[in-house]
């Protein structure tokens, strides 16, 4: 099984950025533990803090992988772009979110990706990588 895991922008300073939110662990030290505890899946990793490279990398996995773990972060409170993207693939996606977006700024309650989604997990911390990556094992 193959699965990709998409992380928008700022996602690169896990660890740094706002702990209080976002913990202190970095998301690498994150996936390695999570491929150790998962050997029998193939999980690759992409982040870009640029609205286009994320586009690409749906659609280049899009059609061809088992599972997509999308976590746009700010991108999926204003790209149409994204969400056009993962209803565009055939590929089933995951949203998910570290925190859990209802209980902060109202702009964070909408998502543009939702309604192409398989399904959406947000509030568990990192946990709800490891959440949506069990969602795909059935």
């Amino acid at each position: 099984m193959q699965i990709m895991i998409i992380n928008g922008p700022n996602l690169n300073l896990l660890g740094k950025r706002e702990p209080e939110v976002y913990g202190n662990t970095t998301f690498e030290t994150y996936l390695s533990q999570l491929q150790a505890d998962y050997p029998e899946v193939q999980i690759d990793y992409f982040q870009s803090n640029i609205e286009g490279e994320i586009i690409d990398k749906l659609q280049e996995v899009g059609f061809s992988f088992d599972g997509i773990i999308l976590n746009a972060a700010s991108y999926t409170h204003t790209s149409v772009g994204i969400g056009d993207a993962v209803k565009a693939i055939t590929t089933p996606v995951v949203e998910v979110h570290i925190s859990n977006t209802h209980k902060r700024e109202d702009f964070r309650h909408i998502s543009y990706i939702s309604s192409g989604a398989k399904g959406v997990i947000l509030g568990f911390g990192l946990q709800s990588y490891e959440l949506a990556l069990r969602s795909f094992l059935g």
